[in-house]
């Protein structure tokens, strides 16, 4: 039979890769897209006309069970939140709403239509925040920093609790950074990358960054799909912790990035206060043992590799 899949959030970074992925391993692939003025597609217009794409919003109940009920999806991936860090503080009611609230509806849907569908979370290593110890592992307490890492929390804890309350096949993947061309601007590997590219083509003269001195583990996104995948293949849900186990400053990642097209980053880096968190997180590094053991994943890709190769797509973009 062939297996069915429904991703929220398909047209963001993730969810392009993770529709490749069960593409090429014969699923069909719905995915959920918010209804707005401008929805962007361009992550997944290479693939579009093979996906089957349908109208939800993780703040309606109704529109999840409806998809759920249409599509009858064996799988369900839950990419869908609000993921960009900094906008949880100015938006921090919204960010609950779809980060954490939207889960419970999310669940609740597979649980009364059909809980015999697998269902992937993904939860964030934001959620350990002021570390209790390093590396993070699956038993590493949380503190989380930030209204985005509050929200992942909770949907971390529903999603467990509706595995404990209802024996639903529901897994967490605790995913450390992980990054790609496909990423969006806002975030610092991107806007790095993107900046790079702009100063090496004259275009810029500086980039302002907050704290360089954050220190990130960071994996490449299509390797981290490959992971959600292999959880949803396991005979019972377990959670698990995704990352490299590689620790990097946002300083190392301006000195490989601008050293990738012959520049000295000190040149071009300026330090903003005001783009310094409210509440910061100084350190996160994975233990992935787990997942290596009991998935038989590990990264492919190096965090050097991975910088030259955003910094090589930014400057395709900008040639095109």
């Amino acid at each position: 039979m062939t297996k069915r899949a429904l991703i929220t959030g398909i047209t963001g970074q993730d969810g392009s890769y993770l529709a490749e992925l069960l593409l090429a391993h014969g699923y069909e692939v719905v995915g959920m897209v918010r209804r707005t003025s401008t929805i962007n597609f361009e992550r997944i217009a290479h693939i579009q006309e093979r996906l089957v794409l349908t109208q939800g919003d993780m703040l309606d109940q109704t529109s999840l069970s409806g998809i759920i009920r249409e599509h009858r999806p064996t799988e369900v991936y839950n990419l869908a939140a609000q993921s960009f860090v900094p906008s949880s503080w100015p938006q921090p009611v919204f960010t609950g709403e779809a980060t954490a609230l939207g889960v419970t509806r999310l669940l609740d849907a597979v649980r009364a239509v059909d809980p015999d569908i697998r269902f992937y979370q993904a939860s964030s290593s934001e959620m350990f925040g002021k570390v209790h110890e390093t590396p993070q592992r699956e038993s590493t307490p949380f503190y989380p920093r930030s209204p985005y890492g509050v929200a992942k929390v909770y949907g971390h804890w529903i999603t467990i609790n509706y595995r404990e309350s209802y024996g639903l096949h529901a897994t967490s993947g605790i995913l450390f950074n992980h990054e790609s061309p496909r990423r969006g601007l806002e975030f610092v590997t991107r806007k790095v990358s993107h900046a790079v590219a702009r100063i090496k083509k004259g275009l810029d003269k500086e980039l302002k960054l907050g704290n360089i001195e954050a220190r990130r583990d960071w994996g490449f996104a299509g390797d981290y799909v490959r992971a959600m995948w292999l959880m949803l293949q396991q005979s019972e849900p377990c959670d698990f912790v995704i990352a490299t186990g590689e620790q990097h400053t946002v300083r190392e990642l301006c000195e490989v990035a601008f050293g990738h097209v012959g520049l000295d980053w000190q040149k071009f880096v300026k330090s903003d206060p005001t783009l310094i968190r409210p509440a910061e997180v100084e350190l996160l590094v994975g233990d992935a043992s787990l997942a290596k053991q009991k998935l038989g994943w590990a990264p492919t890709v190096g965090f050097k590799e991975l910088i030259g190769m955003m910094v090589d797509s930014d400057l395709e973009r900008l040639g095109r």
